[in-house]
Protein backbone atom coordinates (compact mmCIF):
# COMPACT_ATOMS: atom_id res chain seq x y z
CA UNK A 1 0.00 0.00 0.00
CA UNK A 2 1.35 3.29 -1.09
CA UNK A 3 2.00 5.89 2.13
CA UNK A 4 -0.52 8.89 2.12
CA UNK A 5 2.52 11.11 1.34
CA UNK A 6 2.72 8.94 -1.46
CA UNK A 7 -0.61 9.09 -2.41
CA UNK A 8 -0.71 12.88 -2.64
CA UNK A 9 2.20 13.37 -4.14
CA UNK A 10 0.99 11.25 -7.07
CA UNK A 11 -2.58 13.96 -7.15
CA UNK A 12 -0.58 17.13 -6.95
CA UNK A 13 1.99 15.87 -10.06
CA UNK A 14 -1.49 15.01 -11.92
CA UNK A 15 -2.46 18.61 -11.12
CA UNK A 16 0.68 20.24 -12.33
CA UNK A 17 0.12 18.74 -15.41
CA UNK A 18 -3.54 19.83 -15.53
CA UNK A 19 -2.61 23.28 -14.74
CA UNK A 20 0.90 24.00 -16.37
CA UNK A 21 1.06 21.58 -18.85
CA UNK A 22 3.26 18.34 -19.56
CA UNK A 23 6.63 19.76 -18.72
CA UNK A 24 5.34 20.35 -15.73
CA UNK A 25 4.79 16.96 -15.21
CA UNK A 26 6.76 15.18 -12.36
CA UNK A 27 7.42 18.62 -10.28
CA UNK A 28 8.13 18.38 -6.88
CA UNK A 29 5.06 18.82 -5.01
CA UNK A 30 7.40 19.75 -2.12
CA UNK A 31 4.96 18.07 0.31
CA UNK A 32 5.63 18.28 4.15
CA UNK A 33 4.17 17.04 7.43
CA UNK A 34 2.18 20.49 9.19
CA UNK A 35 4.41 21.62 11.84
CA UNK A 36 1.28 22.49 13.56
CA UNK A 37 -2.21 20.61 14.06
CA UNK A 38 -4.17 23.31 13.32
CA UNK A 39 -2.99 23.83 10.01
CA UNK A 40 -3.73 20.17 9.28
CA UNK A 41 -1.59 16.84 8.15
CA UNK A 42 0.53 18.56 5.42
CA UNK A 43 1.79 20.98 3.59
CA UNK A 44 2.69 21.83 0.15
CA UNK A 45 5.04 24.26 -0.90
CA UNK A 46 5.75 24.20 -4.50
CA UNK A 47 3.80 27.28 -5.39
CA UNK A 48 6.67 29.89 -4.14
CA UNK A 49 9.07 28.07 -6.08
CA UNK A 50 6.32 28.01 -9.34
CA UNK A 51 6.02 31.63 -9.05
CA UNK A 52 9.48 32.21 -10.04
CA UNK A 53 8.81 30.05 -13.15
CA UNK A 54 5.48 30.89 -14.22
CA UNK A 55 6.02 34.07 -13.02
CA UNK A 56 2.83 35.20 -10.95
CA UNK A 57 1.79 35.47 -7.42
CA UNK A 58 2.47 31.89 -5.15
CA UNK A 59 -1.43 32.79 -4.23
CA UNK A 60 -2.57 32.62 -7.70
CA UNK A 61 -0.35 29.70 -8.40
CA UNK A 62 -1.73 28.14 -5.29
CA UNK A 63 -5.41 28.37 -6.28
CA UNK A 64 -4.44 27.26 -9.79
CA UNK A 65 -3.27 24.19 -8.35
CA UNK A 66 -6.15 23.58 -5.92
CA UNK A 67 -8.70 24.04 -8.88
CA UNK A 68 -6.72 21.18 -10.79
CA UNK A 69 -6.63 19.06 -7.13
CA UNK A 70 -8.48 15.71 -6.76
CA UNK A 71 -8.09 14.77 -3.63
CA UNK A 72 -11.56 15.01 -2.29
CA UNK A 73 -11.85 11.55 -1.52
CA UNK A 74 -8.45 11.84 0.85
CA UNK A 75 -8.76 15.52 2.38
CA UNK A 76 -10.89 18.17 3.05
CA UNK A 77 -11.10 21.01 1.24
CA UNK A 78 -7.59 22.40 0.56
CA UNK A 79 -6.90 25.94 1.96
CA UNK A 80 -4.21 28.40 1.15
CA UNK A 81 -1.73 30.19 3.49
CA UNK A 82 0.70 32.73 4.06
CA UNK A 83 2.65 33.45 0.73
CA UNK A 84 1.12 30.10 -0.99
CA UNK A 85 1.08 27.46 1.52
CA UNK A 86 -1.50 25.13 0.49
CA UNK A 87 -2.23 23.19 3.90
CA UNK A 88 -4.41 19.67 3.82
CA UNK A 89 -6.37 18.24 6.30
CA UNK A 90 -7.20 14.25 6.05
CA UNK A 91 -10.63 13.07 6.73
CA UNK A 92 -11.76 10.78 8.87
CA UNK A 93 -12.90 8.65 6.51
CA UNK A 94 -10.24 7.91 4.52
CA UNK A 95 -8.01 7.21 7.31
CA UNK A 96 -10.79 4.96 8.84
CA UNK A 97 -10.41 3.16 5.51
CA UNK A 98 -6.67 3.18 5.60
CA UNK A 99 -6.61 2.00 9.26
CA UNK A 100 -9.48 -0.89 8.21
CA UNK A 101 -6.73 -1.77 5.20
CA UNK A 102 -3.62 -2.14 7.25
CA UNK A 103 -5.28 -3.91 9.98
CA UNK A 104 -6.45 -7.15 7.80
CA UNK A 105 -3.06 -7.23 6.31
CA UNK A 106 -0.09 -9.21 7.60
CA UNK A 107 2.61 -6.93 6.84
CA UNK A 108 0.52 -4.34 8.01
CA UNK A 109 0.45 -2.58 4.81
CA UNK A 110 4.29 -2.84 3.90
CA UNK A 111 4.78 -4.10 0.32
CA UNK A 112 7.64 -6.05 -0.15
CA UNK A 113 10.58 -4.50 -2.52
CA UNK A 114 9.44 -3.78 -6.47
CA UNK A 115 13.16 -5.30 -7.17
CA UNK A 116 14.80 -7.74 -4.74
CA UNK A 117 18.43 -7.26 -4.54
CA UNK A 118 20.86 -10.10 -3.21
CA UNK A 119 22.86 -8.05 -0.29
CA UNK A 120 26.23 -8.89 1.22
CA UNK A 121 26.15 -7.66 5.20
CA UNK A 122 29.35 -7.21 6.43
CA UNK A 123 29.23 -7.26 10.08
CA UNK A 124 30.23 -7.88 13.74
CA UNK A 125 34.24 -9.92 12.64
CA UNK A 126 35.47 -10.61 16.02
CA UNK A 127 38.97 -11.86 16.20
CA UNK A 128 39.74 -15.24 16.78
CA UNK A 129 42.07 -15.88 20.47
CA UNK A 130 40.27 -12.32 21.47
CA UNK A 131 37.08 -12.31 23.50
CA UNK A 132 34.14 -9.98 22.44
CA UNK A 133 34.32 -7.10 23.97
CA UNK A 134 32.25 -3.85 23.88
CA UNK A 135 33.98 -2.44 20.53
CA UNK A 136 32.01 -5.66 18.65
CA UNK A 137 28.59 -4.32 20.42
CA UNK A 138 27.51 -2.03 17.52
CA UNK A 139 28.61 -3.68 14.52
CA UNK A 140 26.86 -6.87 15.63
CA UNK A 141 23.32 -5.13 16.58
CA UNK A 142 23.64 -2.52 13.99
CA UNK A 143 24.38 -5.29 11.22
CA UNK A 144 21.76 -7.57 12.69
CA UNK A 145 18.72 -4.71 12.19
CA UNK A 146 19.66 -4.31 8.70
CA UNK A 147 19.88 -7.54 7.61
CA UNK A 148 16.80 -7.86 9.34
CA UNK A 149 15.14 -4.99 8.18
CA UNK A 150 16.30 -5.73 4.19
CA UNK A 151 14.90 -9.36 4.63
CA UNK A 152 11.98 -8.11 5.80
CA UNK A 153 11.59 -6.01 2.21
CA UNK A 154 12.26 -9.13 0.58
CA UNK A 155 15.74 -8.79 0.22
CA UNK A 156 18.03 -11.69 -0.30
CA UNK A 157 20.48 -11.45 2.68
CA UNK A 158 23.83 -12.91 3.02
CA UNK A 159 25.12 -12.40 6.85
CA UNK A 160 29.14 -12.40 6.61
CA UNK A 161 30.77 -12.63 9.58
CA UNK A 162 34.66 -11.45 8.27
CA UNK A 163 36.63 -13.01 11.42
CA UNK A 164 40.37 -12.17 11.86
CA UNK A 165 41.45 -15.75 11.92
CA UNK A 166 44.38 -15.39 9.34
CA UNK A 167 48.08 -13.85 9.54
CA UNK A 168 51.08 -12.64 11.82
CA UNK A 169 49.26 -12.78 15.51
CA UNK A 170 48.69 -16.93 14.73
CA UNK A 171 52.32 -17.17 13.93
CA UNK A 172 52.70 -15.46 17.08
CA UNK A 173 50.23 -16.73 19.25
CA UNK A 174 51.29 -20.44 18.07
CA UNK A 175 55.05 -19.88 18.32
CA UNK A 176 54.78 -18.82 22.21
CA UNK A 177 51.94 -21.81 23.28
CA UNK A 178 54.97 -24.19 21.86
CA UNK A 179 57.32 -22.66 24.62
CA UNK A 180 54.32 -22.10 27.09
CA UNK A 181 51.30 -24.67 26.84
CA UNK A 182 52.01 -27.01 24.24
CA UNK A 183 49.42 -29.18 24.57
CA UNK A 184 46.79 -26.04 23.81
CA UNK A 185 48.22 -27.04 20.07
CA UNK A 186 46.89 -30.66 20.63
CA UNK A 187 44.20 -30.93 22.63
CA UNK A 188 40.79 -28.87 21.98
CA UNK A 189 39.94 -26.61 25.19
CA UNK A 190 43.31 -27.14 26.94
CA UNK A 191 42.74 -23.54 27.86
CA UNK A 192 40.08 -20.96 28.49
CA UNK A 193 39.54 -18.16 26.13
CA UNK A 194 40.59 -15.98 28.75
CA UNK A 195 43.69 -18.05 29.00
CA UNK A 196 44.12 -17.44 25.52
CA UNK A 197 44.22 -14.47 25.46
CA UNK A 198 46.28 -13.38 28.16
CA UNK A 199 48.83 -15.63 26.66
CA UNK A 200 47.80 -13.85 23.44
CA UNK A 201 48.89 -10.23 25.26
CA UNK A 202 52.21 -11.94 26.55
CA UNK A 203 52.95 -13.21 22.68
CA UNK A 204 53.02 -9.58 21.47
CA UNK A 205 54.74 -8.36 23.96
CA UNK A 206 57.19 -10.92 23.21
CA UNK A 207 57.36 -9.95 19.26
CA UNK A 208 57.51 -6.94 20.23
CA UNK A 209 60.72 -7.01 21.72
CA UNK A 210 62.79 -10.12 20.96
CA UNK A 211 63.88 -10.19 17.62
CA UNK A 212 64.41 -13.93 17.57
CA UNK A 213 60.82 -14.92 18.66
CA UNK A 214 59.36 -12.71 16.05
CA UNK A 215 62.08 -14.46 13.36
CA UNK A 216 60.17 -17.64 15.10
CA UNK A 217 56.65 -16.66 14.59
CA UNK A 218 57.12 -15.87 10.69
CA UNK A 219 58.53 -19.11 10.10
CA UNK A 220 55.38 -20.15 11.79
CA UNK A 221 53.10 -18.34 9.63
CA UNK A 222 55.21 -19.64 6.41
CA UNK A 223 54.18 -22.73 7.90
CA UNK A 224 50.87 -22.31 8.17
CA UNK A 225 50.27 -20.98 4.96
CA UNK A 226 52.31 -23.65 3.79
CA UNK A 227 49.64 -25.97 5.16
CA UNK A 228 52.04 -27.89 7.44
CA UNK A 229 49.93 -30.33 9.37
CA UNK A 230 50.64 -29.33 12.73
CA UNK A 231 50.58 -25.72 12.69
CA UNK A 232 47.42 -25.93 10.67
CA UNK A 233 45.99 -28.20 13.59
CA UNK A 234 46.93 -26.37 15.66
CA UNK A 235 45.70 -23.02 13.99
CA UNK A 236 42.05 -24.95 13.73
CA UNK A 237 42.01 -25.81 17.81
CA UNK A 238 42.35 -22.55 18.31
CA UNK A 239 39.45 -20.88 15.83
CA UNK A 240 37.20 -23.68 16.88
CA UNK A 241 37.67 -22.77 20.54
CA UNK A 242 36.82 -18.89 19.94
CA UNK A 243 33.83 -19.60 17.59
CA UNK A 244 32.69 -21.82 20.51
CA UNK A 245 32.51 -18.81 22.88
CA UNK A 246 31.40 -16.48 19.68
CA UNK A 247 28.73 -18.52 19.55
CA UNK A 248 27.27 -18.11 22.82
CA UNK A 249 27.22 -14.67 22.67
CA UNK A 250 25.35 -14.83 19.05
CA UNK A 251 22.92 -17.19 20.91
CA UNK A 252 22.52 -15.01 23.65
CA UNK A 253 21.80 -12.27 20.94
CA UNK A 254 20.19 -14.19 18.75
CA UNK A 255 22.30 -13.12 16.18
CA UNK A 256 22.58 -15.58 13.11
CA UNK A 257 25.72 -15.18 10.64
CA UNK A 258 27.81 -16.89 7.89
CA UNK A 259 31.13 -17.51 8.95
CA UNK A 260 34.06 -16.36 6.18
CA UNK A 261 37.13 -15.58 7.95
CA UNK A 262 40.21 -13.75 6.52
CA UNK A 263 41.77 -17.20 5.81
CA UNK A 264 38.48 -17.98 3.68
CA UNK A 265 39.92 -15.32 0.80
CA UNK A 266 43.41 -16.19 1.28
CA UNK A 267 43.76 -18.01 -1.47
CA UNK A 268 42.43 -15.46 -3.56
CA UNK A 269 44.86 -12.61 -2.86
CA UNK A 270 47.77 -13.94 -5.38
CA UNK A 271 45.27 -13.20 -7.96
CA UNK A 272 44.25 -9.78 -6.62
CA UNK A 273 47.91 -8.76 -7.30
CA UNK A 274 48.23 -10.16 -10.54
CA UNK A 275 45.25 -8.79 -12.14
CA UNK A 276 46.26 -5.18 -10.19
CA UNK A 277 49.57 -5.82 -11.63
CA UNK A 278 48.01 -6.86 -15.53
CA UNK A 279 45.55 -3.79 -15.61
CA UNK A 280 49.36 -1.54 -15.03
CA UNK A 281 47.60 -0.29 -11.52
CA UNK A 282 50.54 -1.43 -9.26
CA UNK A 283 53.76 0.49 -8.35
CA UNK A 284 56.36 -0.12 -6.15
CA UNK A 285 57.14 2.43 -3.15
CA UNK A 286 59.55 1.62 -0.59
CA UNK A 287 59.29 -2.27 -1.31
CA UNK A 288 55.83 -2.58 -1.67
CA UNK A 289 53.18 -3.00 -4.32
CA UNK A 290 50.79 -0.37 -3.69
CA UNK A 291 48.10 1.39 -5.99
CA UNK A 292 47.46 5.27 -5.50
CA UNK A 293 44.15 6.90 -6.36
CA UNK A 294 43.51 10.54 -6.54
CA UNK A 295 41.92 12.59 -3.39
CA UNK A 296 43.99 10.56 -0.75
CA UNK A 297 47.11 11.97 0.83
CA UNK A 298 48.68 11.93 4.14
CA UNK A 299 49.26 14.66 7.18
CA UNK A 300 51.95 15.79 4.92
CA UNK A 301 49.67 15.82 1.73
CA UNK A 302 51.39 13.36 0.08
CA UNK A 303 49.94 10.78 -1.86
CA UNK A 304 48.35 8.09 -0.02
CA UNK A 305 49.07 4.66 -1.17
CA UNK A 306 46.95 1.32 -0.36
CA UNK A 307 49.59 -0.90 0.19
CA UNK A 308 48.43 -4.40 -1.32
CA UNK A 309 51.49 -6.63 -1.17
CA UNK A 310 54.05 -5.88 1.74
CA UNK A 311 58.13 -5.43 1.17
CA UNK A 312 58.55 -9.52 2.85
CA UNK A 313 55.79 -10.62 -0.02
CA UNK A 314 53.29 -11.01 2.72
CA UNK A 315 49.79 -9.70 1.97
CA UNK A 316 47.27 -7.03 4.51
CA UNK A 317 43.72 -6.08 5.05
CA UNK A 318 43.27 -4.14 2.48
CA UNK A 319 44.85 -7.47 -0.07
CA UNK A 320 42.16 -9.36 1.75
CA UNK A 321 39.09 -6.86 1.41
CA UNK A 322 39.82 -6.12 -2.09
CA UNK A 323 39.51 -10.19 -2.47
CA UNK A 324 36.72 -9.95 -0.84
CA UNK A 325 34.96 -7.12 -2.58
CA UNK A 326 35.81 -9.65 -6.28
CA UNK A 327 34.19 -12.87 -4.45
CA UNK A 328 31.08 -11.38 -3.25
CA UNK A 329 30.49 -9.65 -7.01
CA UNK A 330 31.50 -12.11 -9.10
CA UNK A 331 30.68 -15.42 -6.96
CA UNK A 332 27.83 -14.04 -4.40
CA UNK A 333 26.26 -12.05 -7.08
CA UNK A 334 25.55 -9.27 -4.84
CA UNK A 335 24.16 -6.28 -5.99
CA UNK A 336 24.74 -4.37 -2.67
CA UNK A 337 27.34 -4.64 -0.09
CA UNK A 338 27.10 -3.03 3.12
CA UNK A 339 30.32 -2.71 5.35
CA UNK A 340 29.50 -1.90 9.26
CA UNK A 341 32.12 -1.13 11.59
CA UNK A 342 33.87 1.69 13.55
CA UNK A 343 33.81 5.12 11.87
CA UNK A 344 38.05 5.13 12.53
CA UNK A 345 38.12 2.65 9.36
CA UNK A 346 36.18 4.98 7.24
CA UNK A 347 39.09 5.98 5.10
CA UNK A 348 40.33 2.48 4.71
CA UNK A 349 37.22 1.28 3.05
CA UNK A 350 36.95 4.66 1.14
CA UNK A 351 40.60 3.84 -0.01
CA UNK A 352 39.73 0.10 -0.62
CA UNK A 353 36.19 1.07 -2.72
CA UNK A 354 38.30 3.21 -4.79
CA UNK A 355 40.50 1.25 -5.81
CA UNK A 356 38.15 -1.75 -7.03
CA UNK A 357 36.37 1.12 -8.49
CA UNK A 358 39.66 2.27 -10.41
CA UNK A 359 40.03 -1.96 -11.45
CA UNK A 360 36.49 -1.92 -13.12
CA UNK A 361 35.68 -4.18 -10.56
CA UNK A 362 32.34 -2.85 -9.07
CA UNK A 363 29.81 -2.65 -12.14
CA UNK A 364 27.25 -0.10 -12.62
CA UNK A 365 24.44 -1.60 -11.08
CA UNK A 366 26.33 -2.84 -7.80
CA UNK A 367 26.18 -0.30 -4.66
CA UNK A 368 29.29 -0.60 -2.10
CA UNK A 369 28.75 1.05 0.91
CA UNK A 370 30.01 1.49 4.40
CA UNK A 371 28.04 2.12 7.23
CA UNK A 372 30.18 3.86 9.89
CA UNK A 373 29.44 4.14 13.74
CA UNK A 374 30.79 5.93 16.61
CA UNK A 375 31.71 4.80 19.95
CA UNK A 376 30.28 3.58 23.18
CA UNK A 377 31.29 5.30 25.74
CA UNK A 378 31.28 5.70 29.54
CA UNK A 379 29.24 8.00 31.51
CA UNK A 380 32.22 10.10 31.93
CA UNK A 381 32.42 10.43 28.43
CA UNK A 382 35.06 8.50 27.46
CA UNK A 383 35.60 5.27 25.53
CA UNK A 384 33.55 2.33 27.52
CA UNK A 385 36.59 0.66 29.31
CA UNK A 386 37.02 -1.43 32.90
CA UNK A 387 38.58 0.21 35.79
CA UNK A 388 41.69 -1.55 34.75
CA UNK A 389 41.77 -0.14 31.44
CA UNK A 390 40.65 -2.81 29.26
CA UNK A 391 38.10 -2.92 26.87
CA UNK A 392 35.07 -4.24 28.57
CA UNK A 393 33.87 -7.69 27.99
CA UNK A 394 30.83 -8.33 25.79
CA UNK A 395 30.04 -11.28 28.04
CA UNK A 396 30.19 -9.24 31.19
CA UNK A 397 28.08 -6.00 30.02
CA UNK A 398 25.57 -8.23 28.51
CA UNK A 399 25.58 -10.69 31.95
CA UNK A 400 25.10 -7.24 34.01
CA UNK A 401 22.09 -6.01 32.44
CA UNK A 402 19.86 -9.13 32.77
CA UNK A 403 21.01 -9.32 36.51
CA UNK A 404 20.01 -5.58 36.68
CA UNK A 405 16.76 -6.07 34.67
CA UNK A 406 15.94 -9.02 36.98
CA UNK A 407 17.09 -7.22 40.22
CA UNK A 408 14.30 -4.15 39.07
CA UNK A 409 11.42 -6.47 38.16
CA UNK A 410 11.94 -8.21 41.68
CA UNK A 411 11.91 -5.01 42.97
CA UNK A 412 8.92 -3.79 41.40
CA UNK A 413 7.21 -7.11 42.53
CA UNK A 414 7.50 -6.58 46.26
CA UNK A 415 6.15 -3.27 45.75
CA UNK A 416 3.05 -4.09 43.77
CA UNK A 417 2.82 -7.40 45.93
CA UNK A 418 2.68 -9.57 43.83
CA UNK A 419 3.70 -12.94 43.28
CA UNK A 420 5.28 -14.24 40.11
CA UNK A 421 7.32 -17.85 39.60
CA UNK A 422 11.57 -18.36 39.04
CA UNK A 423 10.49 -19.19 35.59
CA UNK A 424 9.05 -15.92 34.70
CA UNK A 425 11.16 -13.85 36.45
CA UNK A 426 14.21 -15.32 34.97
CA UNK A 427 12.54 -14.77 31.27
CA UNK A 428 11.08 -11.75 31.66
CA UNK A 429 14.60 -10.30 32.87
CA UNK A 430 16.92 -11.94 30.72
CA UNK A 431 14.34 -10.11 27.39
CA UNK A 432 14.20 -6.69 29.30
CA UNK A 433 18.00 -6.97 30.00
CA UNK A 434 19.26 -8.00 26.59
CA UNK A 435 16.27 -5.60 24.80
CA UNK A 436 17.40 -2.87 26.77
CA UNK A 437 21.23 -2.96 25.41
CA UNK A 438 20.01 -3.69 22.40
CA UNK A 439 17.26 -0.43 22.05
CA UNK A 440 19.68 1.70 23.29
CA UNK A 441 22.36 1.35 20.79
CA UNK A 442 20.14 1.51 18.10
CA UNK A 443 18.07 4.00 19.01
CA UNK A 444 20.81 6.13 18.31
CA UNK A 445 21.91 7.82 15.33
CA UNK A 446 25.05 5.05 14.42
CA UNK A 447 27.20 7.70 13.37
CA UNK A 448 27.42 9.02 16.73
CA UNK A 449 28.86 8.19 19.64
CA UNK A 450 26.60 7.85 22.76
CA UNK A 451 27.29 7.31 26.69
CA UNK A 452 26.32 3.47 27.71
CA UNK A 453 23.86 4.02 30.96
CA UNK A 454 22.20 1.02 32.84
CA UNK A 455 19.61 3.23 34.32
CA UNK A 456 18.91 4.59 31.05
CA UNK A 457 18.70 2.07 29.14
CA UNK A 458 16.40 -0.31 32.07
CA UNK A 459 14.06 2.90 32.61
CA UNK A 460 10.50 2.39 32.13
CA UNK A 461 10.08 5.79 30.68
CA UNK A 462 11.22 7.19 28.32
CA UNK A 463 12.72 6.08 24.34
CA UNK A 464 13.96 2.60 25.79
CA UNK A 465 13.02 -0.72 25.15
CA UNK A 466 11.25 -1.50 28.71
CA UNK A 467 9.06 1.72 27.53
CA UNK A 468 8.02 -0.11 24.30
CA UNK A 469 7.45 -3.37 25.53
CA UNK A 470 5.22 -2.32 28.21
CA UNK A 471 3.00 -0.45 25.77
CA UNK A 472 2.63 -3.93 24.10
CA UNK A 473 2.08 -5.88 27.46
CA UNK A 474 -0.69 -3.13 28.24
CA UNK A 475 -2.10 -4.50 24.86
CA UNK A 476 -2.23 -7.78 25.72
CA UNK A 477 -3.69 -6.78 29.41
CA UNK A 478 -6.92 -5.70 27.21
CA UNK A 479 -6.73 -9.07 25.77
CA UNK A 480 -6.31 -10.91 29.18
CA UNK A 481 -8.92 -8.74 31.01
CA UNK A 482 -11.86 -8.46 28.45
CA UNK A 483 -11.30 -12.18 27.34
CA UNK A 484 -10.67 -10.69 23.76
CA UNK A 485 -9.30 -12.72 20.91
CA UNK A 486 -8.08 -10.48 18.55
CA UNK A 487 -7.95 -12.64 15.66
CA UNK A 488 -11.56 -13.38 15.94
CA UNK A 489 -12.91 -9.46 15.70
CA UNK A 490 -15.30 -8.53 13.26
CA UNK A 491 -13.27 -8.58 10.00
CA UNK A 492 -16.28 -6.40 9.04
CA UNK A 493 -16.14 -3.59 11.65
CA UNK A 494 -15.94 -0.55 10.72
CA UNK A 495 -13.20 1.61 12.30
CA UNK A 496 -14.28 4.83 14.00
CA UNK A 497 -12.13 8.06 14.07
CA UNK A 498 -14.18 10.38 16.52
CA UNK A 499 -11.68 11.99 19.53
CA UNK A 500 -8.64 13.73 18.12
CA UNK A 501 -6.55 10.74 20.46
CA UNK A 502 -7.99 7.74 18.01
CA UNK A 503 -7.08 9.99 14.85
CA UNK A 504 -3.56 10.51 16.40
CA UNK A 505 -2.74 7.52 17.12
CA UNK A 506 -4.20 6.24 13.68
CA UNK A 507 -2.36 9.04 11.47
CA UNK A 508 0.95 7.26 13.43
CA UNK A 509 0.08 3.83 12.57
CA UNK A 510 0.02 4.65 8.74
CA UNK A 511 3.31 6.15 8.79
CA UNK A 512 5.41 2.71 9.47
CA UNK A 513 5.69 2.10 5.84
CA UNK A 514 7.12 5.43 5.35
CA UNK A 515 9.85 4.46 7.78
CA UNK A 516 10.51 1.22 6.63
CA UNK A 517 11.36 2.28 3.45
CA UNK A 518 13.28 4.84 4.44
CA UNK A 519 15.76 2.19 6.37
CA UNK A 520 15.83 0.21 3.56
CA UNK A 521 17.88 3.21 1.83
CA UNK A 522 19.73 4.83 4.45
CA UNK A 523 20.29 1.60 7.15
CA UNK A 524 19.76 4.45 9.61
CA UNK A 525 17.70 1.97 12.22
CA UNK A 526 17.19 4.36 14.85
CA UNK A 527 14.08 5.87 12.95
CA UNK A 528 12.23 2.78 13.71
CA UNK A 529 12.75 3.40 17.40
CA UNK A 530 11.95 6.85 16.83
CA UNK A 531 8.94 5.91 15.25
CA UNK A 532 8.23 3.15 17.83
CA UNK A 533 8.82 5.39 20.67
CA UNK A 534 6.22 7.71 19.15
CA UNK A 535 4.09 5.12 18.71
CA UNK A 536 4.15 4.19 22.51
CA UNK A 537 3.40 7.54 23.52
CA UNK A 538 -0.03 8.44 21.12
CA UNK A 539 -1.17 4.87 21.97
CA UNK A 540 -0.20 5.33 26.16
CA UNK A 541 -2.19 9.00 25.81
CA UNK A 542 -5.71 6.94 23.94
CA UNK A 543 -5.42 4.47 26.26
CA UNK A 544 -5.85 6.97 29.14
CA UNK A 545 -8.30 8.94 27.34
CA UNK A 546 -10.57 6.80 24.98
CA UNK A 547 -12.14 3.43 27.19
CA UNK A 548 -11.84 0.33 25.48
CA UNK A 549 -13.36 -2.41 27.07
CA UNK A 550 -15.90 0.07 28.50
CA UNK A 551 -16.77 1.76 25.50
CA UNK A 552 -20.19 0.85 23.67
CA UNK A 553 -20.39 -1.14 20.16
CA UNK A 554 -19.57 -0.09 17.60
CA UNK A 555 -16.66 2.16 19.28
CA UNK A 556 -15.43 -0.96 21.76
CA UNK A 557 -14.52 -3.18 19.00
CA UNK A 558 -13.26 -0.21 16.91
CA UNK A 559 -10.89 0.42 19.42
CA UNK A 560 -9.84 -3.32 19.93
CA UNK A 561 -8.91 -3.24 16.44
CA UNK A 562 -6.51 0.01 17.38
CA UNK A 563 -5.31 -1.23 19.91
CA UNK A 564 -4.44 -4.63 18.64
CA UNK A 565 -2.48 -2.79 15.46
CA UNK A 566 -0.64 -0.94 17.69
CA UNK A 567 0.46 -4.49 19.27
CA UNK A 568 1.47 -5.99 15.99
CA UNK A 569 3.19 -2.85 14.64
CA UNK A 570 5.21 -2.56 17.86
CA UNK A 571 6.18 -6.72 17.94
CA UNK A 572 6.79 -6.20 14.03
CA UNK A 573 8.70 -2.88 14.50
CA UNK A 574 11.00 -4.62 18.07
CA UNK A 575 11.20 -7.64 15.88
CA UNK A 576 12.89 -5.63 12.79
CA UNK A 577 15.72 -4.74 15.54
CA UNK A 578 16.15 -8.27 17.05
CA UNK A 579 13.95 -7.63 20.11
CA UNK A 580 11.46 -9.81 21.42
CA UNK A 581 8.05 -8.79 22.91
CA UNK A 582 6.81 -9.85 26.02
CA UNK A 583 2.91 -10.41 26.89
CA UNK A 584 3.03 -9.49 30.53
CA UNK A 585 5.84 -7.56 32.62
Amino acid sequence: MNSIAQQLKTRFEKAFTSAFGESYAGTDPMLAAAGNPKFGDFQCNAAMSLGKKLGKPPRAIASTIIENLDIADICETPEIAGPGFINLKLKPAYLEAQISEIAADTRLGIEPAKTPQRVAIDFSSPNIAKEMHVGHLRSTIIGDAIARILEFQGHDVLRINHIGDWGTQFGMLIAYLREVHPEALTTADALDLGDLVAFYRQAKQRFDADETFKETARQEVVKLQAGAEDTRRAWKLLCDQSRREFQVIYDLLDIKLTERGESFYNPLLPAVVEDLTNLGLLVESDGAKCVFVDGFTNKEGEPLPLIVQKTDGGYNYATTDLAAIRYRIQNDNAKRIIYVTDSGQANHFAQVFAVARKACWIPEDVEIVHVPFGLVLGEEGKRLKTRSGEAVRLQDLLDEAIVRATQDLEDRLVREERQETKEFIANVGRVVGLSAVKYADLSQNRASNYVFSYDKMLALQGNTAPYMLYAYARVQGIRRKGEINFDNLDAGAKVILQSDAELVLAKHLLQFNEVINAVDGDLLPNRICQYLFELSQKFNQFFEQCPVLKAEEPLRTSRLILCDLTARTLKLGLGLLGIKVLERM
